[in-house]
């Protein structure tokens, strides 16, 4: 049964204007979503790289976090409110300033990575004590229980269902979104700014984050799903933006060494394993406090067992998730975790974990693709440069 056929999917506001695009609708962590439009995931992909691509994430888990404590001062109200949620992630959530959006994690009691996320101190004084969380979207009913459940007494998570979010990516992101969010352009790189919009008396809260999930320079915008396709029309309406998919988000996504929860990243892998140690912040690493630490702090200063690493094989065959990582002596030594075609890159990429021993950059490695050793090495990433605006 396709996407558009199985009516228990849950539908984003965009769902409509996705087929009117022609796009093709597969199944997605509960969604009917884009996998690709009519020009197709090649296109798609290398049309973000060089001007813009307009992804709809409203599938994402999107939730505000606030202090049962009714305190006077913003500062004091953000301090309350960051030393809960350090109780559950390791990242450094108190020094964040107003408009300042932090990357961290999830942990398990064992120090596993339960789901990545963007936690983000809101910008305007009236949100004192109160933090925007966006988690994944196939994670997101875990994670809200478990906050819930966690920080009961402390703070109240209220989820968002009644706004949208969709991204701009792209070298053109700045210019085409500047044009509807006047000073974009100047917005540093993970920091958000409010806006209203359209100028008019039917005007919405719109949050604008510089970020995203391709390496490019971009944003995600948060819209009420009441203007979600007017902004999203509007967007489209640049000629430097076309419509990306799932598809074309995953490739940008490899070449960039992201990582892709369930998949790079699970309750097994710890963040340092995982090659994201700057998901802990620096006081954290000294301090703890967070479910793990006594594992982290151990694996910060001895060195994991085994690493996520680039690999790039030889040849035009990608290797896939699951492949079997050998050394050139038929160990099996890891498995690769994500991997297809770079077409920024104009070849094959993958990511996968390693022995420790056999993680470092340029060693020699076989990856066994439908039965047969395929050579490849050791890389660095990113594959294809970052692009961040950073001011």
């Amino acid at each position: 049964m396709s996407a558009t056929e199985n009516t228990t999917l849950k539908k984003t506001p965009l769902y409509d204007l996705h087929l009117s695009l022609g796009a093709k609708m597969v199944e997605f962590a509960g969604y009917a979503m884009p996998v690709q439009y009519p020009a197709g995931v090649l296109k798609e992909h290398l049309h973000t790289r060089e001007k813009a691509g307009l992804f709809d994430v409203s599938h994402m888990g999107l939730a505000y976090l606030t202090t049962t404590e009714a305190l006077l001062g913003t500062d004091e109200a953000h301090e309350k409110i960051a030393a809960a949620i350090e109780t559950l992630v390791p990242g450094d959530i108190k020094s964040l300033k107003k408009g300042g959006v932090r990357y961290t994690v999830l942990l398990s009691e064992e120090g596993g990575v339960l789901d990545d996320l963007m936690i983000t101190r809101l910008y305007l004084d009236e949100m004192k004590g109160k933090l925007s969380l966006v988690v994944n979207a196939a994670a997101k009913d875990q994670d809200f229980a478990l906050i819930r459940e966690k920080l009961d007494g402390v703070a109240t998570l209220d989820v968002m269902t009644d706004r949208s979010l969709l991204a701009v990516q792209g070298p053109k992101a700045a210019d085409v979104v500047n044009r509807l969010f006047p000073g974009s352009a100047e917005q540093p790189f993970m920091s958000v700014r409010p806006h209203y919009w359209p100028a008019s008396d039917d005007r919405a809260y719109i949050v604008v984050s510089r970020l995203g999930y391709t390496g490019e320079d971009g944003f995600e915008i948060s819209v009420p799903n009441s203007h979600a396709e007017l902004l999203a029309k509007a967007l489209l309406a640049a000629p430097e933006v076309e419509p990306v998919g799932l598809g074309a988000r995953d490739s940008l996504r490899l070449e960039a060494g992201l990582c892709l929860y369930g998949h790079d990243l699970t309750p097994e892998t710890s963040p340092i394993e995982g090659n994201i140690a700057f998901a802990v912040g620096k006081r954290r690493r000294a301090e703890g406090g967070f479910p793990g630490a006594a594992r982290i702090q151990h694996e910060l200063a001895e060195g994991p067992k085994r690493l996520r690493v680039g690999l790039r094989p030889e040849g035009r065959a990608p290797a896939r998730e699951g492949a079997e990582i050998q050394s050139t002596d038929g160990k099996t030594i890891g498995a690769v975790t994500s991997g297809g075609f770079g077409p920024s890159v104009g070849a094959p990429v993958a990511m996968g974990y390693v022995d420790a021993e056999h993680s470092k950059t340029g060693t020699q490695v076989n990856l066994i693709v439908r039965g047969k050793p395929l050579p490849a090495v050791v890389a660095d990433m990113p594959f294809a440069p970052h692009r961040y605006y950073r001011g």
